[in-house]
């Protein structure tokens, strides 16, 4: 079994490490895999799209053919995590900022989103999070964090921070403002796997 991380740009091998711990604590056995061109995700059961800059990431991924591949994945049922620019991809319609930049967001979640919801790069924060599928508070890491400022019928809202939704999952895909890859907690990584594994 394969878990692919995007790789094209971004958080990367954060995430990759991220998801090697979690797979030890819970005895499953996968291959991590960087995606950095097409014909990788297809062999994934599971894919994050990491943080990065999301007009970069969106033009690259259309470039090398990967786009496609992962709208083919989400329709399939492939497990999907985005964080970051990540949510910004996973989009159905973004704000004026990803208007005029003509990113091509992939529209697998029906969000709307906004790109610079908690401002620039120094406006980064740490928040506790009460998210939905955890009892505890979650510490979450805010870098130029984008927002949800609107969810369709399908989509479950999983956590909101200063009127803005910052977690949310369609089915099986799940969209995050924050990096979980940036702390210790493995809970949401163990919660992505749970999806894979079932």
């Amino acid at each position: 079994m394969k878990i692919g991380v995007i790789a094209i740009q971004g958080a990367v091998s954060e995430h990759a490490e991220a998801l090697r711990k979690a797979l030890v604590e819970r005895g499953e056995e996968a291959e991590v895999v960087e995606i950095k061109h097409k014909g990788i995700v297809p062999e994934c059961s599971g894919i994050v799209i990491p943080g990065g800059e999301s007009t970069t990431l969106c033009r690259l991924l259309a470039r090398e053919g990967v786009a496609e591949e992962i709208k083919e994945a989400a329709s399939r049922g492939v497990p999907i995590l985005g964080t970051c620019a990540g949510l910004i991809v996973l989009a159905k319609e973004g704000d004026e900022q990803v208007e005029k930049t003509s990113q091509e967001l992939l529209g697998i979640m029906d969000t709307k989103v906004n790109r610079n919801a908690f401002g620039r790069q120094r406006d980064s924060f740490e928040a506790e999070l009460e998210l939905e599928i955890f009892d505890l508070p979650y510490t979450g890491i805010f870098i130029r964090a984008p927002g949800i400022t609107e969810c369709g019928k399908g989509v479950r809202v999983l956590g909101e921070l200063d009127g803005m939704v910052i977690a949310a999952e369609q089915g099986n895909v799940m969209a995050l403002a924050f990096h979980p890859e940036l702390t210790g907690d493995l809970r949401i990584h163990q919660y992505f796997l749970d999806k894979i594994f079932g």
